[in-house]
């Protein structure tokens, strides 16, 4: 009995020496198949992304409508309006380089995990602005472009496959800190973007004024014309009096090569020798023209009430 004890003693501290028993590893195949899904589904949608607005930026430089959005539908409506462009460039090339980036960052997280985070923000300064255009398309212009709510889809699940495929083990504190730049860079830009289309940087970005509208209008409409060139300091000086309302100009381009190309044929059948030169009622007027003098030589009535009405038909 004695040396039975001692063997099972002797047994006892070998156990314990050799520590607690330690549980199989739990799989890791599962959640690795998700985040390659998820990395999968986001390069897809950002790639999809792409081609629309390659597609749309296509298009609108050389001035053709987009399949099933032919003149004066809502898709038209909404691509022609004063919202379809910034900074000069179209709104869809501003698109494009958005979707690429994202392309570029989803292919970078797929090695790299740091890249999450500029990822969920340009993302998320992705979806406030498609926001911003969904909204100013229904509530502004009155009218949805196909194109418009499929690049609003993508950027929506692209955003919420980023917010699925955030790291594991992320606390509730780090997970709102994490969000605080995106969800913030978003809403600054979308802001800045409201102001520049109610024009407090560039009137010309604005809503037109009722009486330049109606102006340009009926110098258009009366025969009047405005010829100059692109590079003409004083030919830009000209357009800015009319700010928003300048598309409505009855311009015509002299010098589409440049200072020391050749003239198009309407500029040489009328001696056009300085920019800019107006041709209103039969008469010259060289030189920057005012607004008052082009409403009076044009023999322009204003009429709110009536010029307003006539002008929405």
């Amino acid at each position: 009995m004695p040396k039975k004890r001692k063997r099972s003693n002797a047994a006892a501290r070998r156990g314990s020496q050799a520590g607690p028993a330690v549980p199989n590893p739990a799989p890791v195949g599962a959640p690795e198949r998700g985040r390659q899904v998820l990395d999968n589904g986001i390069l897809g949608l950002a790639a999809a992304g792409v081609l629309l607005t390659g597609y749309l930026t296509l298009t609108a430089w050389f001035g053709e409508h987009p399949a099933y959005c032919g003149a004066e539908s809502e898709c038209d409506i909404v691509q022609s309006s004063r919202w379809s462009t910034l900074f000069g460039l179209p709104l869809a090339l501003w698109g494009l380089l958005t979707y690429a980036l994202l392309v570029g960052l989803a292919w970078r997280l797929r090695t790299r995990p740091a890249a999450w985070g500029p990822l969920l923000t340009v993302a998320c300064i992705g979806t406030g602005v498609s926001w911003f255009l969904t909204l100013v398309s229904v509530f502004e212009i009155k009218a949805v472009c196909l194109y418009c709510l499929v690049s609003f889809a993508l950027m929506n699940l692209l955003l919420l496959l980023t917010l699925l495929r955030r790291p594991a083990r992320t606390s509730a504190r780090r997970w709102r800190q994490d969000l605080q730049i995106p969800v913030g860079a978003a809403l600054v830009l979308v802001f800045g973007l409201h102001l520049h289309f109610n024009g407090f940087f560039d009137p010309a970005a604005g809503p037109e004024d009722p009486y330049l509208k109606a102006l340009a209008t009926h110098l258009q409409e009366s025969g009047a014309r405005f010829y100059g060139a692109y590079w003409c300091r004083a030919c830009q000086e000209q357009k800015a009096l009319f700010t928003a309302s300048v598309k409505r100009l009855p311009y015509i381009e002299c010098a589409p090569s440049g200072p020391n190309g050749p003239l198009t044929a309407a500029c040489v059948v009328q001696d056009i020798q300085r920019y800019p030169t107006w041709i209103v009622e039969g008469r010259r007027y060289t030189g920057v023209v005012d607004i008052e003098r082009l409403a009076r030589v044009s023999k322009f009535e204003w009429n709110a009430v009536t010029q307003d009405a006539r002008l929405k038909r």
